[in-house]
């Protein structure tokens, strides 16, 4: 089962945090000191706040896979959409290392494709959601 990731930067964590828990009716399933994560099944969703950003409001979307296999399917999927494909393959980011590509949609947003092989204690290199930075993440 893949799973939908939304990933926004907010002005502030702590009402965000309240805001969305109760939103979702569950707490967050990772926690760090400026990132929050909610990992659910209903909805099938990988929700994301975090502070820090001059950005606020919606920083990417994203499909995260469950395994190898669907990780292939849908890189396979992101070079059909015409978009130029940024492919980072093993990186460390959001408390993870992934293998992840990037593309941006038409109108700028960008789209991450990923696969977490292991949660990490590190964040690794930020990202705000610009395509400039989706090519250097």
């Amino acid at each position: 089962m893949k799973r939908l990731h939304v990933s926004l930067a907010v002005s502030d964590l702590a009402k965000s945090r309240h805001f969305y828990s109760s939103m979702f009716g569950s707490e967050p399933t990772l926690e760090h000191e400026h990132y929050v994560q909610w990992v659910l099944d209903d909805p099938g969703v990988n929700f994301v706040i975090a502070d820090g950003s001059e950005k606020r409001g919606l920083t990417h979307l994203g499909i995260q896979a469950q395994d190898a296999e669907e990780l292939e399917q849908q890189f396979g999927r992101v070079a059909q959409t015409g978009a130029e494909v940024i492919d980072k393959g093993e990186t460390q980011c959001c408390y993870a290392r992934s293998t992840k590509n990037w593309a941006i949609d038409p109108d700028g947003i960008p789209w991450e494709t990923f696969l977490t092989h292991e949660r990490t204690a590190d964040f690794g290199t930020p990202f705000s959601g610009t395509p400039e930075e989706a090519a250097a993440q």
